[in-house]
């Protein structure tokens, strides 16, 4: 039987961490190694400046007071050591994780901080800001966990999946979108009478390009972007070794 690492930002006791741990638990051992508190954006960040604390709620939930990555790397290397899991599963999110936003996500930090060990690793996300019921994301989280499960991911790949609220309607394989947006930034007084600075909710549109995550979401689509912790820029590598870049910055430096 598989051993299934869960994890996500929205903490350890978050809806829908519960309902995507039920919904593996057919399919192998379910761990659960979370936050103790919403860790949301906090992108791919370790915890390297103080020190974490782990807390067992039973012989299957931990709780960490730190960040997704954090999660994952104690499990990988303290918690779950004994028997690395076959995979890790981040979620299910309250709200999208799209398009530039994966950058900022804790919970595609999970996914991916999974693809470093060498480990498939799936984010999940419900796309939905009130009134979440994740029943049918988890249905659906299941059935791709299974797969992957039976087929495997290629080494360094993660899938980012935002679901739509509602029962399943199909499903895409997507890229990034772009997004173009305006946070909001609310400025206030403390009682010391010094100024504060809050972002806020974000005013946002985004680039319904075909093919895109944005675009299958429109739709009403479950939306699957392969990812990888690979950035850079082969197209612009290849140009700059093309145009001779490495010599001309060789010369410079010397």
């Amino acid at each position: 039987m598989p051993r299934i690492l869960v994890t996500n930002d929205d903490g350890i006791h978050s809806a829908g961490i519960i309902a995507l741990a039920e919904a593996l638990d057919t399919l192998g051992e379910v761990l659960v190694v979370a936050p103790a508190h919403e860790m949301s954006a906090a992108s791919h960040s370790l915890t390297l400046t103080r020190p974490l604390r782990i807390e067992k709620i039973d012989d299957r939930h931990f709780s960490v007071d730190g960040t997704p990555t954090d999660c994952v790397t104690l499990a990988m290397n303290h918690l779950l050591k004994d028997k690395l899991p076959a995979i890790v599963v981040s979620g299910i999110n309250k709200g999208g994780n799209l398009g530039d936003d994966v950058t900022y996500s804790g919970t595609v930090a999970g996914a991916l901080e999974a693809s470093i060990y060498g480990l498939p690793g799936i984010a999940v996300s419900l796309v939905q800001r009130t009134n979440f019921d994740f029943s049918h994301a988890a249905e659906f989280v299941s059935e791709l966990v299974r797969r992957v499960l039976g087929d495997g991911l290629p080494r360094g790949t993660l899938l980012n999946v935002n679901v739509p609220p509602g029962p399943i309607r199909g499903v895409q394989v997507t890229r990034q979108g772009t997004k173009i947006l305006r946070p909001t930034i609310i400025e206030g007084t403390d009682p010391r009478q010094r100024k504060y600075y809050w972002i806020g909710e974000e005013s946002l549109t985004w680039n319904a390009e075909e093919g895109t995550d944005y675009e299958a979401l429109r739709h009403g689509m479950v939306s699957i972007t392969p990812l990888k912790n690979d950035l850079t820029d082969y197209s612009v590598l290849e140009d700059f070794k093309l145009r001779d870049w490495e010599i001309v910055l060789e010369t410079q430096s010397k």
